[in-house]
């Protein structure tokens, strides 16, 4: 017979020194809260990157005494790491390896993939992870055969996925069933904000400030002035500053032309290499690399190229690649035989690789979510190092022609610090009128360092 060990065992949390302050903060707002309304049965959790969602995650379901907890991650990559975070015999076994549980018994784990998924097993388990690709599938005989209160609790990791129409097979299925969704942003990249009443939200500022996350700076590129052609056949102009920035902000085929053009490649491509040998220079760490965000797969093609031709080890991934090919990729970034990966929307949740410390902004974002899940890549701190290091700078670059800011319209979802925070990220003017082809903005307040000068 199943013991309901979230109800029984005693997790240490509270005073747990093991834990990062925002997991031991949202689980007592969970713990809380009430889930009894109707429309309080689903709620939001925002966590940046690095700050331990898996960890909150796991013990979570100890705050609500659950019965059986489900966990849905977005992707495969996902889903197996918190499988290893939360099977004994791993040695990175969250529990043990951050003091929650000292010993046996620990809650069981099972795992919902494929077609040939062991009902028992998930009648034995305490905690059952999946991923949405599964609850995608037209063969779905597992999901059929569970009752409508298998699971007491349900969390959603990355859930800036979740409004969409293929989670809500879930919400039926188990109407009673509490719902806890948790993310790095609480918006998705069509800019509909996560299900759910935000309980706790903990600030990027505050990330910076007590070392879980990179210091982050942005370096703005505000050519004097802009050559390009207005429409196709017509003869190139040359426009300045200010008419750079109302051409972003107004017209879209612009900014795409801008973050395309030869001309722009070279002049992102040159300051994102410029502060990526600063940052190498300054701490003696060469394994520092650069991510850079495309339009799509020929705009990878020509980044990578572009980085090729001034001398560094460039390489892309896609979703229109096989996994086989991506894979080399990966292996090649994890190797350290490459100075630059370039993707589209590709390395996003889950993906960790922390030397990666200056974002190249080549494409648009037309909501600040998946911006800021792009800027997430070169957030984390690099492990065994001094998290208020230099090895732990992190540098935005980007084109004022792209209007970074100008589309935005979710800040107001995010605290106040960390709107301050991000405005001052990508849209500081900078402080002076020196006669150079780019000027710098820079990430100032909030607790954050400001570029050093060049």
């Amino acid at each position: 017979m199943k013991s309901d060990l979230f109800q029984t065992l005693v997790p240490r949390v509270d005073q747990n020194a093991n834990l990062r302050e925002p997991q031991r903060l949202a689980f007592a707002a969970v713990k809380g809260h009430d889930f009894a309304p109707a429309d309080g049965r689903e709620v939001g959790i925002v966590l940046p990157v690095g700050c331990g969602k898996s960890g909150l995650l796991a013990i979570t379901p100890f705050a609500l005494g659950s019965k059986r907890t489900l966990i849905i991650a977005p992707n495969l990559n996902i889903a197996d790491q918190l499988l290893k975070d939360l099977t004994p015999s791993d040695p990175k076994f969250f529990y043990l390896k951050r003091g929650v549980l000292s010993d046996a018994p620990y809650p069981e784990v099972a795992e919902i993939r494929g077609t040939t998924t062991n009902i028992s097993d998930l009648e034995d388990a305490d905690v059952v992870v999946t991923n949405i690709q599964q609850l995608q599938r037209e063969d779905n005989k597992w999901l059929a055969q569970l009752s409508g209160d298998f699971f007491d609790l349900i969390q959603f990791d990355e859930a800036h996925h979740n409004v969409a129409d293929s989670w809500a097979t879930l919400r039926t299925k188990f109407p009673e069933a509490r719902i806890i969704n948790v993310s790095a942003t609480p918006t998705r990249a069509d800019g509909r904000l996560m299900s759910g009443e935000i309980i706790y939200s903990y600030p990027i500022s505050e990330a910076v400030k007590n070392g879980y996350v990179k210091r982050i700076s942005g370096y703005r590129l505000n050519p004097k002035t802009l050559r390009y052609v207005r429409r196709e056949g017509d003869a190139e102009i040359e426009v300045s500053l200010d008419e750079v920035r109302k051409l972003g902000e107004t017209e879209a085929s612009f900014r795409r032309s801008i973050v395309s053009s030869n001309e722009t490649l070279t002049t992102i491509a040159t300051a994102s290499i410029r502060k990526l040998r600063e940052l190498r220079g300054q701490t003696g760490e060469n394994r520092l690399k650069i991510i850079a965000s495309a339009l799509n797969m020929e705009h990878c093609k020509q980044i990578v190229a572009k980085y090729q031709e001034l001398g560094l080890r460039a390489d892309f991934v896609h979703s229109k690649l096989d996994s086989a090919a991506n894979k080399r990729v990966h292996q090649k970034l994890d190797d350290h035989q490459l100075d630059v990966i370039v993707q589209v929307r590709k390395l996003g949740e889950g993906f960790d690789h922390p030397f990666l410390t200056v974002a190249a902004v080549f494409s648009l974002f037309a909501n600040l979510g998946p911006f800021m899940q792009f800027v997430g890549r070169i957030m984390r701190i690099v492990p065994g190092t001094d998290p208020f290091s230099g090895i732990n700078d992190g540098v935005v670059v980007f084109h004022v022609g792209g209007n970074i800011t100008g589309v935005w319209n979710d800040f107001q979802e995010f605290a106040d610090t960390d709107q301050e925070f991000l405005a001052n990220l990508v849209d500081a003017d900078p402080d002076d009128e020196a006669d150079t082809d780019q000027r710098e903005g820079s990430a100032r307040g909030s607790g954050l360092d400001a570029p050093r000068n060049v």
